[in-house]
């Protein structure tokens, strides 16, 4: 837990007592604690000299956390309240020490000294930083400016051995990433030798350049602006853009994360004014921003950036110009990059290298083409936007198809193909122009083999719309069919059967609905993944295999033959693996077929009768879609190797990775974990760590999917083990997420039990269920009317409770929060009154002033009690002893009230034990009668071995 959340539902009280508890926490080594108390005080201090006091108390905390900038800077902040206060000036000089600051560390230890004498933890600061300082001139290397300078003599001085000058460009990395180190290489004009550096044509040195721009830029807007300035700067985004476009292989990755954290730096500075080091605040980050997106826009047609530099451009271009969020109103960079450079995408999406002259692409570029035209569309917001759009596509359709020449129209089909898989509402519109839709048909014949598979790839995403789907089943099926008996090139044969697999599955799971004769799209599907498997085709056309079985298996006949065919399995997990990431949406699609995990809405056997009554259609299952079907067909999938395929998936760097395709995953995921048993299959390849990321990207119904599937893995598996480290922390907002009216009560539930487990591991992991202000949403499920998502609900209270803020919750005055957990004490759900009573004895136990409240909750509550004491499960006998112990140890007239009922009867039974299981409730019915003893309520009868009621006052 970083910090703490300014929202935390601390009671707002007076900021005196949130310092003292802050001081307590401080002192019971509960650091975060305390953190959070005093930062809760600041909010509601207004003193000069009483936030003095509580900076200074945050700055211990940082330090004891080792988190030295913090602990500078509140150290900075008590020392403005109050210059004279020796204790804050040593905590920033301690900092300062650690931050290897040490002239200024000594400057403030040597006033403290001043002001104390005859401090001796003064006066060995004073040794340590004097040793310190006296071994950093007797050694300048030792120093970050030395340090610097050595690197750069070894890199600029031409005799340097290669060797010496690789691990100076890499020392260089490692100093970027400390703030000194950054600020000395920027200050010494080191921009200038990265430059030379980049220019050296040498892989390791280059990709070392631009890890070290990469620490230069990091959350440093200044140094952003000045580095892709244009003009008479060392660098410039022209040659950023220019290694971008580099062949040497990995460069260009490289420099996309360069550009990416130059975007982020700017995007921030957006938002807020980000200072640099002199303090100054930069204008218009916005101005920066367009001119860098203006290079990158450039870059796209440009015939001399290569391949992977274009892909790498675009990928960047879907990462940074959308909104992140629809619920932000401002999209003026998507309109600005529409107005500035959708030509220059249509250009680069209508290109086909086998036939015109253009910029060189890899097999990925269409599609990320498709991908960032379909995120520009997405993000417009009325009907006047997507219009605009819309004329742009046309207009630059009709310009290439009305041209003269066969490759012009080629080129248009092409562009209409990208568009129908990207923004496929405008692709529509394109397709329908006059002569187009003929023109497909028409090529699709042609001699040319070139012309012809372009057609036959735009008749085949045509056919995936439903608008053209029966034009195309009336006039292409036997057109598809002919190719796919006589040509003699596998390229087209597998794109007709594509094509055919399309038409064959229009009917998607309907049994009742099918295109071709029975058996055919078995037929179909046994050529697929007869292609899948002949590795002597090229990947492009193995591809296409997996795009018709994509179809093909919304047949379960097909379903069945494809997971018996482990063969089949793991070349498509292995085409999932390589580097063409076309194949990640077919993959999904497949495996998301073969799981049945898409959502069917199965309608009410009324509406069924009726439906049949008015001869209307009526879906129907096929019988292999039978869970018992399914089932065999994960544990086939499992046994293939899907977890390791669908992980790397996940890893894919491409916008080939569409919030679409990540759903698809997540369902897969989710289907994979539903059966307890597989789920320790699923962490161990590494489903857990990949399920974290889908859990927070994508659309809402995967993200919804994925976080389910994490919840299912929380409730089986020990939580540290499955999501280890730092990674548990990762879990919580994506359960947190579950816990909406939007959510099934399954999800809710299952949600509700995952955070229990988590609840239950460390305090550092309730602050930040807490901080995701998840105790308001349990709370409000613990009023569910289904009852396992009520006791769910009172059992991670039963948990959450261990944590003092939710401990709060319960003392404020004028809630009825406690009163409810009496009354659940009493319901017949034993699972409920169970989690209940725990909370009750919790809380009892560590707020004693809770124990006077409970009889003026209900007048029941001695029944509750005694019934819990009476009950037949030692669990809840356990949980009724504490309670009654905890009462009468905080109240003798509360004792007093207990020893009058029958409950001094019950303890007495229970005080002489039983079986083995009931120790722990006779030890505890012991110390109750012990208790009363001592207030004098009853006498020991030492003759009887028994307790008995006092006959005196």
């Amino acid at each position: 837990l970083q910090g703490c959340d300014p929202d935390t539902n601390f009671p707002r009280t007076d900021p005196v007592v949130l310092r003292e508890e802050g001081n307590s926490l401080f002192k019971s080594g509960d650091l975060q604690g305390a953190l959070c108390r005093y930062t809760q005080a600041l909010k509601l201090s207004d003193s000069p000299s009483e936030r003095g006091v509580l900076y200074r108390n945050r700055a211990a905390c940082h330090l004891k956390l080792e988190d030295y900038t913090k602990a500078e800077a509140d150290a900075s902040k008590a020392l403005d309240a109050d210059p004279s206060d020796v204790k804050a000036r040593f905590r920033r000089a301690q900092a300062l020490q650690k931050l290897g600051k040490l002239d200024q560390a000594f400057l403030d230890t040597q006033r403290c000294a001043q002001l104390e004498p005859k401090n001796k933890a003064f006066q060995e600061l004073l040794r340590q930083l004097g040793t310190q300082i006296q071994q950093k001139v007797r050694n300048p290397l030792s120093s970050t400016d030395a340090r610097v300078q050595q690197m750069f003599t070894l890199l600029l001085d031409p005799s340097s051995q290669p060797s010496d000058r690789q691990k100076a460009a890499q020392n260089l990395v490692v100093l970027s990433r400390e703030e000194a180190g950054a600020e000395q290489i920027f200050c010494n004009d080191g921009v200038k030798l990265l430059h030379k550096l980049l220019e050296s044509k040498q892989e390791e040195v280059m990709l070392s350049a631009l890890r070290t721009l990469v620490g230069l830029c990091t959350g440093h807007q200044s140094r952003v602006s000045t580095i892709a300035k244009t003009g008479p700067s060392p660098l410039g985004m022209e040659r950023l853009c220019a290694v971008m476009g580099s062949e040497v292989e990995a460069v260009p990755l490289a420099a996309c994360h360069l550009l990416e954290v130059m975007f982020e730096a700017l995007t921030e500075g957006m938002k807020k004014d980000v200072r640099c080091k002199d303090a100054a605040i930069l204008p218009e980050p916005s101005r920066e921003l367009r001119a860098m997106l203006r290079h990158l826009l450039d870059m796209l047609p440009a015939p001399t950036v290569s391949g992977p530099g274009r892909d790498s451009a675009i990928n960047l271009l879907v990462k940074q110009v959308p909104r992140k969020s629809l619920r932000d109103p401002d999209n003026s960079l998507t309109l600005w990059v529409i107005d500035q450079g959708l030509k220059k995408i249509l250009e680069v999406a209508g290109t086909i290298p086998e036939i015109s002259r253009g910029p060189p692409l890899t097999d990925n570029t269409h599609m990320s083409c498709s991908v960032l035209l379909s995120k520009l569309y997405d993000d417009l917001k009325g009907d006047g936007e997507r219009e605009n759009f819309n004329h742009l596509c046309e207009e630059y359709v009709k310009h290439q198809f009305d041209s003269s020449g066969m490759e012009n129209k080629l080129r248009a089909i092409q562009t209409v193909s990208v568009l129908l898989q990207g923004p496929s509402d405008v692709g529509n519109r394109t397709l329908e122009m006059s002569g187009v839709m003929d023109t497909i048909i028409s090529q699709c014949a042609s001699k040319d083999l070139a012309h012809q598979q372009v057609a036959v790839e735009a008749l085949i995403h045509a056919a995936g719309k439903a608008k053209r789907a029966s034009f195309i089943t009336a006039n292409g099926v036997a057109l598809l069919k002919d190719l796919y008996k006589k040509s003699e090139n596998d390229g087209i044969r597998v794109r007709a059967l594509v094509g055919l697999c399309k038409l064959g599955s229009a009917g998607g799971t309907d049994f009742s609905m099918k295109q071709f004769a029975e058996g055919s799209t078995l037929k179909l599907a046994k050529q697929c993944q007869k292609w899948l498997c002949n590795d002597s085709l090229p990947a492009t056309s193995r591809r296409w295999a997996v795009e018709g079985l994509a179809y093909l298996t919304f047949d379960a006949d097909v379903k069945e033959e494809l997971v018996e065919d482990k063969q089949a399995l793991q070349a498509m997990f292995q085409l999932a693996k390589a580097e063409d990431k076309t194949v990640l949406f077919a993959v999904g699609s497949t495996l998301v077929n073969c799981t049945n995990s898409y959502d069917v809405e199965k309608p009410e056997p009324q509406m069924v009768e009726l439906a049949k009554y008015a001869k209307q259609h009526v879906p129907e299952e096929h019988p292999k879609d039978a869970l018992p079907f399914v089932e065999k067909r994960l544990a086939k999938l499992l046994e293939a190797g899907v977890v390791s395929a669908l992980v790397c998936m996940v890893k894919q760097e491409s916008p080939a990775l569409t919030e679409a395709c990540r759903e698809c995953i997540s369902r897969v995921f989710l289907a994979l974990v539903e059966r307890q048993e597989d789920r320790g299959t699923v962490v161990a390849q590494g489903g857990g760590k990949a399920l974290i990321p889908l859990a927070s990207e994508g659309t809402d119904v995967g993200k919804t999917k994925a976080a389910q599937a994490l919840a299912k893995i929380a409730i089986t598996s020990n939580p540290e083990i499955a999501f280890p480290g730092e990674r548990v922390y990762e879990v919580v907002r994506p359960l947190v997420s579950l816990l909406r009216l939007e959510c099934t009560l399954l999800q809710n539930f299952e949600a509700l039990m995952a955070l229990t487990n988590l609840a239950g591991i460390s305090e550092r992991l309730r602050q930040k269920i807490i901080k995701e202000k998840a105790v308001p949403k349990v709370e409000g499920y613990m009023f569910e009317e289904h009852e396992l998502v009520r006791a769910a609900a009172t059992e991670c209270m039963c948990n959450l409770v261990l944590s003092t803020e939710v401990q709060k919750l319960f003392v404020a005055p004028g809630n009825d929060r406690l009163k409810l957990l009496v009354l659940y004490s009493g319901e017949d759900d034993e699972r409920l009154r169970k989690a209940a009573a725990g909370t009750l004895a919790m809380l009892t136990s560590e707020q004693p002033e809770l124990c006077a409240r409970i009889p003026g909750t209900t007048r029941h509550w001695l029944e509750i009690l005694q019934a819990l004491l009476l009950s037949e499960s030692v669990d809840l006998q356990l949980r009724g002893t504490v309670i009654t112990l905890n009462l009468m140890q905080a109240e003798r007239t509360l004792a007093q009230q207990l020893m009058e009922s029958e409950a001094l009867e019950i303890l007495s039974v229970l005080a002489k034990g039983g079986a083995p299981e009931q120790a722990s409730v006779a030890r505890t019915a012991k110390q109750c009668l012990d208790v009363a003893v001592e207030y004098g309520l009853i006498k020991n009868n030492n003759s009887e071995g028994d307790k008995g009621l006092a006959t005196g006052p």
